[in-house]
């Protein structure tokens, strides 16, 4: 790697720095001084006031707003986000266990968004106009009104009910199914390295409906991006050159056009990523999938505070290293930007 580069990645580093410290700060004074007292939450309306000073002594908020934060930001800094009232864990511990079924919901969603996306996408804007590009442009307009819970209790009533072919919402394998013994925690990776193949389909099946779910979702923004910045591309100069020049038309999108219209998708696909992981909460609601969108909605409902703060946290962060590894790839694909 040249010094060049080290040097912008460095400079980048330090600019993610206090963006994550105010997101860190912004939680925090929205948990503590704009939400209602927690205390609430933990003990019922006619609790004597003994109680509540032991409820706030034990949540550490007896203190003042300085020195709570400044207990926040030392337990950050080693990792521990608080324990949950409902599963009395960690909240570090909660979320890194939900991680691998969120890590293999999204692998599998932003691969069929993007193979079906990008190609799509490139199709249509080089196609500008076409039969092709009028049917892209109402199918990913369509998709990107079309709420993910309605359409996965759509997907779940076709292949689920009426056709049978596929499993019902009941989370990552058959009620009372034994998971693989733990190596990654990706069911479907697990069960491969143990040779169990009876489970490895199990679990992929039970990954197809809310995959696909989420796949169609976001496949339409990336789709029309990819679009978008084809027809733009299509436009210049430097495309009329190797037109001119009598080279297959598959070679122009793909090698000569898309990789100059790589900049919009990357973006895209980056905040995606984000999404995905932390922001799917209702497609992971509504097949029960056991991941962190999942977590931050039990912890709404259950009214668990310090897993909600944690889930906070951890999908702000998440978004922030998205689009900071989204500068990373700008650097390596568009020498311009170094």
């Amino acid at each position: 790697m040249d010094s060049g580069l080290s040097r912008q990645l460095f400079t980048r580093l330090l600019l993610v720095a206090p963006v994550v410290f105010g997101v860190v700060t912004l939680t925090f004074l929205v948990a503590r001084v704009f939400a209602p007292d927690p205390v609430a939450l933990y003990i019922p309306p006619q609790a004597d006031e003994e109680l509540r000073h032991k409820i706030r002594v034990e949540l550490g908020l007896d203190k003042s707003i300085p020195e709570q934060y400044g207990v926040f930001l030392a337990d950050l800094a080693q990792g521990d986000l608080g324990e949950s009232t409902i599963t009395g864990r960690p909240v570090t511990s909660d979320l890194w266990d939900r991680l691998p079924a969120t890590v293999e919901l999204a692998v599998v969603s932003l691969t069929f968004a993007i193979v079906i996306g990008v190609p799509l996408g490139v199709l249509a804007g080089a196609r500008r106009d076409g039969p092709l590009d009028f049917s892209v442009r109402g199918i990913t307009l369509i998709g990107m009104a079309l709420p993910s819970f309605w359409l996965g209790l759509v997907l779940i009533l076709i292949f689920f009910v009426i056709l049978g072919w596929l499993p019902g919402p009941v989370g990552r394998l058959p009620l009372g199914a034994v998971a693989p013994e733990k190596i990654t925690g990706l069911y479907t990776l697990d069960s491969l390295i143990r040779g169990d193949l009876t489970l490895w389909w199990e679990s992929v099946r039970h990954l197809i409906l809310p995959g696909l779910t989420l796949g169609v979702v976001i496949v339409a923004p990336i789709t029309r991006v990819a679009r978008a910045s084809m027809v733009e591309v299509m436009r210049s100069e430097y495309i009329r050159t190797p037109k001119a020049l009598g080279i297959r038309k598959q070679v122009i999108y793909f090698r000569y056009a898309l990789k100059n219209a790589l900049l919009p998708i990357v973006t895209m696909i980056g905040t995606i990523v984000g999404f995905v992981f932390t922001g799917a909460v209702l497609v992971e609601a509504v097949f029960n999938w056991p991941g962190m969108g999942k977590y931050g909605l039990d912890a709404i409902l259950k009214s668990d505070f310090t897993a909600l703060q944690g889930f906070v946290v951890v999908a702000s962060v998440t978004y922030i290293v998205a689009f900071f590894l989204v500068d990373i790839v700008y650097m390596l694909i568009d020498p311009r930007t170094r």
